[in-house]
C-alpha cells in the first residue's frame, strides 16, 4: 500500500526539461515551431559554436506569435513530432506598430 502511494509522490517525478527559444512559425492549428540556440565550445578547437534545434511545442490557446520568446517544457508524446509545451510566454514580439 505504500508503494503505490510512494510511487505517485512528487518527490519521486522525474525532473523534466526547460528550454527557453524563439517562435518561428504559428501556422499550425494549436502547435508552434520554436528555435533553441545552444552555444558550447568546441572539445578541439574552443571555438564558441552555435547550434540551432528546431522543435513541435503545443501551444492550447494559440496565443503565441512569431518573435515571441517562449519558454517550454517537456511533455509526453502529443502527437508524431511534439513531445513539448509551450509554459509560458517570456516577452511579446515587436510588431511595426509598437
Amino acid at each position: 500500500m505504500f508503494l503505490i502511494e510512494d510511487k505517485y509522490n512528487v518527490e519521486n517525478r522525474r525532473h523534466k526539461k526547460i528550454r527557453t527559444g524563439t517562435v518561428m512559425s504559428n501556422r499550425m492549428a494549436k502547435t508552434v515551431t520554436v528555435a533553441i540556440v545552444r552555444s558550447y565550445q568546441h572539445p578541439l578547437y574552443r571555438k564558441v559554436v552555435r547550434s540551432t534545434k528546431k522543435i513541435l511545442a503545443h501551444d492550447e490557446e494559440n496565443s503565441c506569435n512569431v518573435g515571441d520568446v517562449v519558454q517550454v517544457i517537456e511533455s509526453r508524446p502529443l502527437s508524431r513530432h511534439k513531445r513539448w509545451r509551450v509554459q509560458s510566454i517570456i516577452s511579446a514580439a515587436q510588431t511595426a506598430d509598437d
